[in-house]
């Protein structure tokens, strides 16, 4: 007879992390984080990002804005610049997924740093996946 404490569905069991998945959307792979996990606060947390997309086969991370440290909305601290830079560096392309509206609002620096973004192939920020889908088209 098995343990009832082994089931997965036992309220001891541990709930593993949730984990990035990768999806095809119109046949571009993207790799999808969930909305909890480290945030991406430095150089290096993009860097990891990269490596897990193309470990995976990912053309594409598309990355919750809440993951994201509360400066990379603020163009004066170049963290945005730097993140975005290393991923047109290794060819992965970024998703910045949730709703920014207040920050954009408030910044017309930041309001014409998404709209050249949104403009071009590389990256891009979007209100949900739904509306990355719809670009991937």
């Amino acid at each position: 007879m098995t343990d009832p404490t082994d089931s997965p569905d036992s309220p001891d069991s541990p709930v593993p992390p949730a984990s990035p998945d990768v999806r095809l959307i119109h046949s571009v792979p993207v790799l999808i984080l969930p909305p909890e996990g480290d945030p991406v606060a430095r150089e290096q947390d993009a860097l990891d990002l990269i490596g897990e997309a193309g470990y995976r086969g990912a053309h594409w991370a598309a990355v919750p804005a809440e993951r994201f440290a509360p400066d990379f909305l603020v163009l004066r601290t170049r963290l945005a610049g730097d993140v975005i830079q290393k991923f047109v560096q290794y060819g992965v392309k970024l998703a910045v997924v949730g709703d920014i509206t207040a920050h954009v609002a408030a910044s017309t620096a930041l309001r014409d740093f998404v709209r050249e973004c949104n403009r071009g192939t590389q990256t891009w920020f979007v209100t949900d996946l739904a509306e990355l889908e719809d670009r991937l088209k």
